[in-house]
């Protein structure tokens, strides 16, 4: 990855280490997280909104191998490292955090501990909000909600593009 992207893209370790520093300082951490495979409109919305609820977004980006267990076969379409460079070129994102594969949510709960978000936002209707509700609990902080609009996926994107046939 380029300096230009690394600027802003951390592991774990350092993540906490610069939360650290941030919330010592009084900064609001509003923490999301997601594939984000391939950006859309519905993406942007929702990583803006999100930065509106505090003074420093961080982005929980999921490993290739966890987005295709969520996703499925030829997920992702892009590698973690790209999806992060494309993240970072968003003003709005201040930091990217490169998960490795997490394979439980006692893993996911002691980042997010160490983070000690003020906000957990997510989208309206997260599948996992109960768990979202509980880590934000955990942490200290809050959930935010926020209100898709119109509904944007990748996954329904992807449905519309016409297959490869074998000849």
């Amino acid at each position: 990855m380029t300096k230009l992207f690394n600027e802003r893209v951390f592991s774990p370790e350092r993540a906490i280490k610069i939360a650290e520093e941030l919330n010592q300082k009084g900064k609001r951490i509003v923490l999301v997280g997601g594939c984000f495979d391939i950006i859309h409109k519905g993406h942007i919305l929702f990583l803006k909104k999100a930065k509106d609820e505090g003074d420093f977004l961080f982005v929980f980006l999921e490993s290739d191998k966890k987005v295709r267990e969520l996703k499925g076969y030829g997920r992702p379409i892009n590698p973690q490292e790209d999806r992060a460079a494309v993240l970072s070129g968003l003003r709005f994102v201040d930091g990217i955090i490169m998960l490795p594969k997490m394979t439980s949510n006692i893993q996911y709960d002691r980042l997010i501990t160490q983070i000690k978000p003020a906000i957990i936002a997510v989208t309206e209707g997260d599948p996992n909000l109960k768990q979202r509700e509980e880590q934000a609990g955990i942490a200290g902080g809050k959930i935010k909600s926020v209100t898709k609009r119109i509904s944007y996926s990748t996954t329904k994107t992807l449905a519309q593009l016409p297959q490869k046939t074998s000849k």
